[in-house]
């Protein structure tokens, strides 16, 4: 494959990002992406799809997700019912088996991207079940007797949020790559891209106040990029202005808040420092 992701037009990608992408493609290794959640793990998948002219094939996991769904499931319930009814159907299984992620991107008739989002949801013996299937690109459909292989090697994404954790055994097989949040200058880059033509001085004064939120001590959860994006687009619908944003010793609170701080320990954590401050005047 000759082609390159250098990032898209809506998606600001670092040049370390870039170069894990290649690497992984080159490599034909799953590429697995951790990072603070908001850092547009999952949004990597479908840019890198776009960027390459590719079809993608989304499995979001959840708590409950086994790794045998990503395969293959067999309906054993519904042959069961079939056949009191007296349906044809139920003398082909393969009428009872339901292709899972993996066989849908193991034979897609060219190149395709393939994401496993969040797979530190998942139960921790999960990334083990998939370890064979993701080495060697093919599994064995026992109802059936067929072997499942690809006819051509799916571009694997994988993404964790690092709550849990991920076996050694597994992460051999990945090529890996962890998302820095961005820094002052690359999210101006991220905010231009969504916002185009907002006003420097806002942007400046915005960001500086955010990136001081998030440096807080004590913050119980940072706001990520996707969240300062709500803030902005908050900012901008109420045409507020630099000096809007700036903020009293009556409050610590940034305007609008609830966009950026999510719970109320946080929220207590600024009018408390509110409070100090007053009593320091």
């Amino acid at each position: 494959m000759t082609a390159r992701f250098e990032g898209s037009d809506s998606y600001v990608a670092t040049e370390d990002l870039t170069v894990a992408v290649n690497a992984a493609v080159t490599l034909e290794r799953p590429l697995l992406v951790k990072g603070e959640p908001g850092t547009g793990k999952t949004e990597l998948a479908r840019q890198v799809a776009r960027s390459l002219g590719l079809p993608i094939l989304e499995w979001h996991i959840k708590s409950t997700t086994r790794a045998q769904q990503g395969l293959y499931e067999y309906d054993a319930v519904s042959r069961l019912r079939d056949s009191q009814l007296g349906d044809e159907r139920v003398n082909d299984v393969r009428n009872y088996i339901r292709k899972g992620k993996l066989w849908q991107a193991f034979e897609a008739p060219s190149k395709s991207v393939l994401l496993i989002d969040e797979i530190d949801k998942a139960d921790i013996e999960f990334p083990n079940d998939l370890l064979q299937e993701l080495d060697r690109m093919e599994f064995f459909v026992y109802e059936t007797g067929e072997t499942v292989r690809a006819a051509t090697r799916p571009i694997v994404i994988i993404t964790s949020n690092n709550e849990k954790e991920l076996p050694d055994a597994f992460l051999r097989r990945c090529f890996f790559h962890y998302i820095r949040f961005p820094e002052m200058e690359t999210m101006k880059r991220i905010v231009e891209v969504h916002f185009p033509g907002i006003k420097g001085q806002l942007l400046t004064t915005a960001l500086t106040q955010f990136y001081e939120i998030r440096d807080q001590q004590g913050l119980k959860k940072k706001p990520s990029t996707s969240e300062v994006l709500d803030w902005l687009k908050l900012l901008l619908a109420e045409d507020l202005s630099p000096e809007d944003l700036k903020r009293d010793g009556a409050s610590a609170l940034p305007k609008l808040h609830g966009a950026l701080l999510k719970n109320e320990q946080d929220v207590a954590l600024f009018e408390r420092l509110a409070f100090m401050a007053r009593r320091q005047r």
